[in-house]
């Protein structure tokens, strides 16, 4: 039997963090449209399964929520294509792939919610369609970073800082030093007021030489 500790676990590494009802109430009363789910698609004429994510998220003065895909090296995933919106805070970029890693990110005025996780695709036996296998890389909970960076003055530092995550006995994690570019580039996505962009995803010819 699985444990609940287990099932929570592979639940937020399949469709992002388990926020609660009162947050992503907040959330949605700004205006703030973040899909950290992906979906298995068919893709006809290839004959074959792949991932599909979408870059999408963005911000106000007090929150922020966003999440965006990467190759397994930590580098940018392509996107395929580009969407735009008039509101902002919603989609930006879908991606499609045999298998990315996901970052999310929730910003609460100073406190900062993290979660990269790694998905691919998996062959079942007996099935024809294959199924989402994930694996946490890294869970940042309650990191602090006492930067305004939604306000104009401190525009220019998004996107190269991060904010700090401990463990319960006061001490600092170590981020994925893989991951480090694209933790501080969604942390300026979490502080994109009516953010109308990608902050990760790139053209797919920009990703040849792989990097943010």
């Amino acid at each position: 039997m699985t444990s609940p500790a287990t099932s929570n676990a592979n639940r937020y590494a399949r469709y992002g963090l388990s926020l609660p009802q009162q947050t992503r109430r907040a959330l949605e009363k700004r205006g703030i449209y973040c899909q950290p789910s992906v979906s298995i698609e068919h893709q006809h004429l290839a004959r074959r399964y792949v991932l599909r994510g979408v870059e999408s998220g963005g911000a106000v003065a007090d929150m922020g929520r966003y999440c965006s895909y990467l190759n397994a090296d930590g580098t940018p995933a392509p996107w395929l294509q580009q969407i735009d919106s008039i509101s902002g805070n919603g989609r930006h970029a879908i991606i499609i792939a045999p298998e990315f890693v996901r970052i999310e990110m929730l910003r609460i005025g100073h406190t900062y919610e993290l979660a990269i996780t790694r998905l691919w695709l998996k062959s079942e036996e007996g099935h024809t369609r294959p199924a989402i296998a994930t694996a946490p890389v890294f869970r940042g909970q309650q990191g602090t970073l006492v930067i305004d960076l939604q306000n104009a003055e401190n525009k220019s530092l998004r996107g190269t800082v991060a904010p700090v995550f401990y463990t319960a006995a006061g001490e600092a994690f170590s981020l994925p030093e893989h991951f480090n570019t694209a933790i501080q580039k969604i942390t300026g996505a979490v502080a994109c007021v009516g953010c109308k962009h990608t902050h990760i995803a790139v053209a797919p010819s920009a990703n040849k030489g792989g990097e943010l």
